[in-house]
């Protein structure tokens, strides 16, 4: 389960009612039915999710099937109340592991669309960034990782906030398909 929205509209950083240091925290591991089911109440959202699921979609095709997605950004906020706006797209930091036998060079060699920031951005609605699972953790890789945790745990203006987690596996998308609306600009 997802907690609501706080007064302040967003997920809230820790479990409502849990010390600040609980573990039950953002980022909140969940599944695509429950996000398509809370967050799927508007065309605009609609079309986010199609976009979503089409992007998935093209990552399971070359094979990135394994790990999980960071979700995040105004998509996740109840951003209508408090900007009175449409969210613009869903964040989305994709963790996964490279299919057998693909490097990093030769999958984007394959694949340059699914790591063109923009191209994505533009084709699904999702403002993507890609990160490979596996190898030694380093210095680098803490940072970044401390990074996006701590982008996306408040909102531009200071709200402390949280996130959620879905995994890359393809029956999720399976199984939260039946409950994604069509929406009139097309099929997901």
């Amino acid at each position: 389960m997802l907690p609501l929205w706080t007064m302040e509209g967003v997920l809230p950083a820790v479990w409502p009612g849990q010390p600040g240091h609980s573990t039950l925290r953002s980022p909140y591991i969940t599944d695509l039915a429950q996000i398509v089911q809370r967050f799927a109440t508007s065309p605009k959202r609609i079309e986010i999710l199609q976009g979503l699921f089409s992007f998935r979609a093209e990552l399971h095709r070359h094979g990135i099937r394994s790990g999980f997605q960071w979700l995040d950004g105004s998509f996740m906020e109840h951003v209508e109340a408090l900007e009175t706006r449409d969210p613009k797209d869903i964040d989305a930091v994709t963790y996964f592991d490279l299919p057998v036998g693909e490097t990093e060079e030769s999958l984007d060699q394959k694949a340059s669309h699914l790591f063109d920031h923009d191209g994505v951005k533009e084709a699904f609605h999702v403002d993507h960034y890609p990160v490979v699972l596996g190898g030694m953790i380093d210095a680098d890789s803490i940072r970044e990782i401390s990074y996006w945790y701590s982008m996306w745990s408040h909102r531009r203006n200071g709200t402390w906030k949280g996130f959620v987690q879905v995994d890359l596996d393809p029956s999720q998308d399976a199984a939260a398909l039946p409950y994604l609306p069509v929406n009139s600009g097309g099929t997901p």
